[in-house]
Parts: structure tokens; C-alpha cells; sequence
């Protein structure tokens, strides 16, 4: 048998060329980091309070029937909470008050923690507490299969021991409701990153506002003098950038460009501290600090307010941006004493976001709203928007038939609503 040729080097093994074996130690040493990661599943949690006023009044509705809480989102699910004054299961007689926590958006197989909590109201914190948390569940987190889908107890509670024990107070029940959403996430290791900042191109326009560098027009109002810059505000502004560069032909524009004259214009029509705060969200995209917007909403007017009037200048200089900026600060604002005149201004100025939680605001409120100054500011200057109203309370009527409000809207005329402050929170 013939031995293979193992070349000129004679018989045996042979040695890998020293180039080679080089390059070997090379890609050795270029292989890429090790990498991990790590599968983490955890609970986002959020809670919502429901009151229940005039318990006795809700008794006797039905066996079946419910009240039900304000939706509330946790885990970018709707949910909300349903309580049965006369339970839920027939076969109780309404011996017992059931509660339940519902999804009430669309969903498929999602997967949650709850707490359901009936607050002692004695002072004494000894609250009745059902919870998922901090135990352990043999069969896992409870799994809502779709929109309507709830976890609870039907025998949530004896009603004759009920209303004899300090979680009833002056006919007033309150549940504390607690959601944690299962979410998973997989985290897994970069070995190397940068981190990119935030963009401060807001800073730097506004530096140049501050140093007025390169400044090519002049705004007068009511005696102050404001400086910019065209192209600035042209970018931001349909309105402006008609103003300052869509009027005259060629040949006219070249001559103006060529003068490198400052152009001046004369505002006539507004307070020299709107002004500013509108070439402040031009250069920076924000609105002034709080502190300014909330000096002068005490104790006038919301179409006095700094808030109200800047508003009506984005609506005037064609800025949306800015109007929603403006919609979102008078939102988190509106109470029952005020929220007839906002609607008012909102609609006005074209505000449609406030405009829309103005109707619902007033509509759900509306016992209280009525008795206002707003309210009769609105039938002497805005009729049409009582009609807007009246319609809006029709669609909470239509909602409340179907069980997704706890008291009908006109059963609220006869209810002496509290007009000293804020009935619920708008949403948006």
C-alpha cells in the first residue's frame, strides 16, 4: 500500500505555513464579543378610584344590572370597574353586591394582575382587600379573552352586613381598583453605543432671537419693539411667509433684496406680552414656563388670560402647533365655574380638542354648569353652543342606556351639583 505523498518536507504531519497559522491568530482575535440577552416579564400597574354616592338609591335596580366607574388605561388597555348593588347572579336573591374589573377596549388574551380593594372608612384601615399581588397564583396571571371580558367576585360582599359596617359611610361607598398588565420584553446587551442628546436646535434659535444677530424686521406693539428674522418666522408661519415673501412681482422682490432694508410692521391688535410669547414658541417650539401662563389666570377672564389670548394668536398667525399647546394647558384647567367660557373660546378660535372636552365636560356636569356666569355668557353671545351641549348630553343618555355611565345626565338636574369646583376630570 502506497503511503500519500506528504511532499518535499519527507513522511509525517505537515506543518501549517507560518502565514497561515498567523492569519488563524488573527481571526482569532477580530471574533465577535459574546452577546446576551434576557427575557423579562413584569406587571405595568395602575389603579382608579370609583365612588359610589347614593348607595341606597342605587339599590333595587336589578339584579344583573350595574353601575359603572370612568374607563381608566393601564397597560394601553381600557378597563373599568362595574359594581351590582343587587348582584350578579340570580340565584344570590341579592343577598350580595358583586364587583368587577372589565376590559373595555379591544383585546385579545391579555393577561393581567387585579386588586380590588372596599375602603374602611372609619379611619381605622381595615380596608376589605381580593388581590393578585405579592402571592403566588398556581395558574398564572388571570387572562381576559376580549372586550368584555371581566374577573371579580359575585359575592363580593353580604349587603345587610354592608350597610351596617364603616365601609358605608353617608350612602357613600368607595373602591380602590388596582391593574397590573402582563407585558414581556427581551433585553439583550449591545457591546458598544452611543448616546445621541436631545435636539437643541430650540436652544440655539432661541439664542439667536435673545441676541437679535442678523435681524431683518421689526414688530411694534404698543410701543415695545420686537426684532426677527424673516426666514425664521416665514418657516413657521403660512401666515407670515405670505406676509413676507407672496406679495409684489420678481423684479420687486430682487430690488427689496438687494436695499437689505428692515422692514417694520405695526401690530395694533394685541398686548406686547402675547407677542413675545409667540416669537418665543416660534424660536423655541414650547410654550413660556408656567409660572407666566399662570400669573395671569387667578382671578379674570379665560379670554383675558395669557393662555386664552395666546391661543387666539395661533389661530391668527396660522400655528397649530402652538393652539394645541395652548388647547392642552386650558384642559388640565377646566372646572365647572369655567368650563362654559372655554368652550366659548375654543370654539372661537377653532380649537377643536378643548372644544370637544368642553362638551363632554359640561355634559356630564351639567347641573352645575348651568347655575354658572359661563353658562349665561353662553345664551346671551353663544346660543349655538348650548345646542352643542344638549346634543353632546343626548349621546351621554344614549351611553348611559347602555351602561357605560353611573347616573343619567338629567337625573343630575335634580341633584344640587356641587358648583364650587370640579365634578370629575376631563379626558381627552
Amino acid at each position: 500500500m502506497e503511503d500519500e505523498d506528504a511532499g518535499p518536507g519527507g513522511g509525517g504531519e505537515a506543518s501549517p505555513p507560518r502565514h497561515a497559522a498567523a492569519s488563524g491568530d488573527r481571526a482569532r482575535d477580530m471574533a465577535a464579543s459574546p452577546t446576551s440577552s434576557r427575557s423579562v416579564t413584569q406587571t405595568v400597574n395602575g389603579s382608579h378610584r370609583f365612588v359610589i354616592q347614593g348607595y341606597s338609591l342605587a339599590k333595587g335596580m336589578g339584579v344583573g344590572k350595574h353601575i359603572a366607574s370612568e374607563t381608566f388605561t393601564v397597560g394601553g388597555y381600557q378597563w373599568a370597574i362595574y359594581f351590582y348593588p343587587d348582584g350578579k347572579n340570580p340565584e344570590d336573591n341579592s343577598a350580595y353586591v358583586s364587583v368587577f374589573i372589565a376590559l373595555a377596549s379591544e383585546g385579545t388574551d391579555v393577561r393581567a394582575l387585579f386588586e380590588l380593594t372596599l375602603l374602611d372608612q372609619s379611619g381605622k384601615g381595615k380596608h376589605k382587600v381580593h388581590s393578585h399581588f405579592d402571592r403566588s397564583l398556581e395558574s398564572g396571571p388571570y387572562t381576559l379573552k376580549y372586550r368584555g371580558s371581566m374577573w371579580g367576585y359575585k359575592r363580593f360582599f353580604r349587603r345587610t352586613a354592608l350597610e351596617t359596617s364603616d365601609f358605608l359611610k353617608d350612602d357613600c361607598l368607595k373602591i380602590n381598583c388596582t391593574v397590573g398588565v402582563v407585558v414581556s420584553t427581551m433585553d439583550y446587551s449591545r457591546p458598544h453605543s452611543i448616546e445621541v442628546p436631545e435636539s437643541d436646535i430650540g436652544y440655539h434659535f432661541g439664542t439667536l432671537l435673545d441676541a437679535q444677530e442678523g435681524v431683518d424686521v421689526i414688530f411694534r406693539v404698543a410701543g415695545e419693539e420686537f426684532h426677527a428674522h424673516k426666514l425664521v418666522l416665514a418657516a413657521r408661519s403660512s401666515f407670515f411667509r405670505s406676509e413676507f415673501f407672496d406679495h409684489g412681482s420678481d423684479e420687486e422682490k430682487n430690488e427689496a433684496d438687494t436695499r437689505n432694508e428692515i422692514k417694520e410692521i405695526v401690530i395694533d391688535d394685541m398686548d406686547p406680552k402675547v407677542f413675545k410669547a409667540v416669537l418665543h414658541f416660534m424660536y423655541r417650539d414650547n410654550l413660556v414656563n408656567d409660572d407666566e401662563l399662570s400669573a395671569s389666570s387667578s382671578d379674570c377672564s379665560i379670554f383675558d388670560t395669557l393662555a386664552g389670548k395666546l391661543m387666539a394668536a395661533a389661530d391668527k398667525y396660522e400655528l397649530p402647533r402652538l393652539r394645541l399647546l395652548c388647547e392642552s394647558y386650558l384642559c388640565k384647567h377646566i372646572s365647572v365655574n369655567s368650563v362654559a367660557t372655554t368652550l366659548a373660546l375654543a370654539d372661537q378660535h377653532h380649537a377643536m380638542e378643548l372644544k370637544s372636552v368642553c362638551l363632554k365636560f359640561a355634559a356630564e356636569n351639567l347641573s352645575a354648569v348651568i347655575r354658572t356666569e359661563g353658562f349665561d355668557y353662553l345664551k346671551d353671545n353663544c346660543p349655538s353652543l348650548q345646542s352643542e351641549i344638549l346634543r353632546t348630553v343626548a349621546g351621554c343618555e344614549e351611553q348611559c342606556s347602555s351602561g357605560g355611565k353611573s347616573q343619567s345626565v338629567w337625573a343630575q338636574l335634580s341633584d344640587g351639583g356641587d358648583t364650587s369646583g370640579r365634578r370629575v376630570r376631563p379626558r381627552v
